[in-house]
């Protein structure tokens, strides 16, 4: 155990423009060291979860699933002006003196902490995208389930208020996210690159340990896998900001130390720590996120009352739609194609889809929204018929519903719709 070590802290080129570690370079370098498990940290993002998770389980190593969050100092509505034009980590300075966001590490434990991450990331895009799509301490309540947090980078609220020369309110800070994310669940997060602004807060940080009871965490805020990698991130910084290599004045990274170090650098350069080296082996025992593949997961679609089950409410609504479409007296052999294709779609977990489907076409009309007659094999379907999706009767033309959904082949349905394209957006927001 004390040979080992586990990057935490990792940044792909799913981190745009900013990382420059490809997902099989990493994996490949984690794997020749030895290191029993990789972690990933792109900047706001999880893009790269799904190829990271699939290439270290190829590999035979623990894929370990995060994000470096941005945040915002309070709220994130917050829409500080931006004052200057010279860039850093966190964005620049405002006029109030903050900066336009932080930076804050998240790790997932289980999948309710993977599930957490997932709802953060595209909270962050929706509600709190300002230069970058930030999240707050309120949202970090809300889903904190299942999650890992470390006090960050030097971007960080924590140590931004240690380069301030606000011990107290670096304290105060780390103590909120300690409450919030509980106390084996935020971790001191300690980064040695030999810059001089981390020697001034890594014995703060240490003090700040010791008075919350809060364990450490080395990492190296991985941006490339190798060290001659160096040069290439520092051209792809320059493609970021804008700025030519030759400028002297350009944003870039401290020497050339933000590589995929192996376990042996690690320690060597936390020699006087160990525990904080140990802990990343902790915390990737502590991780275990399965994600399955080929299962369709629809939303839950919100059901009236009185009805229990999706089954139940599509059941009907097929039947209300089909005495407009047929009349009262619906013959046997109407009665009979709805109650197998009701079956088919229950018995492949589609009902929900259907109801989806169906109130996606009913808010475009009801909004007088046009709305084209339906395409493709959903022509065969009755029960698509019935709940106005489509337009043509599948009976009268003596349509086959096996060509749209067929039981011994179970793939999603194709049911293709057509919207007035001057309320697209409009009804992505709604589907959203």
């Amino acid at each position: 155990m004390t040979r080992s070590f586990v990057h935490l802290h990792t940044h792909t080129e799913f981190s745009m423009l900013d990382g420059a570690a490809r997902i099989p370079d990493a994996v490949a370098a984690a794997v020749n060291d030895g290191q029993p498990a990789l972690g990933i940290t792109d900047h706001g993002n999880m893009y790269g979860v799904l190829d990271f998770y699939k290439g270290c389980n190829q590999h035979g190593i623990k894929p370990i699933i995060g994000t470096e969050a941005y945040m915002a100092l309070e709220s994130r509505e917050e829409r500080p002006a931006r004052r200057g034009r010279k860039l850093d980590d966190s964005g620049g300075d405002t006029d109030s003196g903050t900066k336009l966001y932080y930076h804050l590490t998240l790790l997932a434990e289980n999948n309710a902490g993977y599930s957490n991450l997932l709802k953060l990331a595209s909270r962050a895009f929706l509600e709190g995208y300002y230069y970058k799509p930030r999240m707050d301490w309120d949202l970090f309540a809300q889903h904190n389930e299942g999650l890992i947090a470390t006090t960050g980078c030097l971007g960080s609220v924590v140590q931004q208020s240690l380069l301030k020369g606000d011990y107290q309110g670096a304290l105060d800070r780390a103590a909120r996210l300690q409450d919030i994310f509980g106390r084996d669940n935020l971790f001191v997060e300690l980064q040695d690159h030999d810059i001089p602004a981390q020697k001034r807060c890594n014995p703060q940080l240490l003090e700040i340990a010791q008075t919350l009871k809060a364990p450490l965490l080395a990492t190296n805020d991985c941006h490339y896998t190798h060290q001659h990698d160096a040069i290439s991130h520092d051209a792809l910084l320059c493609v970021q900001t804008g700025s030519q290599m030759s400028d002297p004045d350009r944003f870039k990274f401290h020497g050339d130390q933000h590589y995929l170090k192996s376990a042996r650098e690690m320690r060597s350069l936390f020699s006087e720590l160990p525990e904080s080296c140990d802990n990343t082996l902790w915390i990737a025992e502590r991780a275990d996120v399965n994600i399955e593949f080929g299962n369709v997961y629809l939303p839950d679609f919100p059901l009236p009352p009185e009805f229990e089950t999706d089954d139940d409410y599509l059941r009907h609504l097929a039947f209300e739609g089909a005495k407009k479409r047929w009349g009262n007296r619906l013959s046997d052999e109407i009665v009979d194609r709805l109650g197998y294709e009701l079956r088919v779609i229950s018995d492949m977990d589609f009902s929900a889809y259907f109801l989806i489907t169906w109130d996606l076409i009913r808010h475009a009309r009801d909004n007088n929204i046009r709305v084209g007659p339906g395409r493709g094999s959903a022509a065969g379907c009755a029960v698509a018929y019935c709940l106005q999706i489509t337009d043509l009767d599948p009976i009268k033309y003596d349509l086959l519903f096996e060509r749209f959904l067929n039981p011994g082949r179970k793939s999603m349905p194709d049911i293709d719709m057509d919207f007035d394209d001057r309320y697209r957006d409009e009804m992505i927001r709604y589907t959203a």
